[in-house]
């Protein structure tokens, strides 16, 4: 293991032990990394959501912001060949994002689609308005 003069260490026996690290800090960047597309009629997010169900996602449109909030759940039970364990973990934890889409976005503007840990967000452009003080000139024969 390489030490960082200006880094505080701890010990942390699963590290010493398996060689895992393990550093929060470093899982916060890799939650819900989100691509954003767009065509003439929309913009697409893609939202990496892994190991979440369905059930156990929200989307909500709260004034001019898009809100995502995902649970997620993880068990991993491993056994050696007399059925004893050998290692377990369980896992549970919750994460949110919001995005700004501005006052226009109707929440009948967004359609929503989960594949494989994926999600699609569609989010129609809003109409542009004709300007009405636009002066419209007659043409002279």
């Amino acid at each position: 293991m390489n030490y960082d003069v200006n880094k505080n260490y701890y010990f942390n026996p699963f590290e010493e032990l398996f060689g895992i690290p393990f550093d929060n800090e470093s899982h916060k960047n890799n939650l819900m990394k989100t691509d954003i597309r767009e065509n003439d009629e929309a913009f697409i997010m893609s939202i990496e959501l892994p190991d979440v169900k369905k059930e156990n996602i929200k989307v909500s449109l709260n004034g001019d912001y898009l809100n995502i909030y995902a649970t997620r759940k993880s068990n991993i039970d491993e056994k050696d060949k007399n059925g004893k364990n050998i290692h377990r973990e369980r896992y549970f934890g919750s994460m949110s994002r919001s995005y700004y889409v501005g006052d226009k976005v109707k929440e009948e503007d967004i359609t929503a689609k989960l594949n494989n840990g994926i999600l699609v967000l569609d989010i129609k452009k809003p109409v542009k308005e004709a300007n009405k003080e636009e002066k419209k000139f007659i043409s002279i024969e």
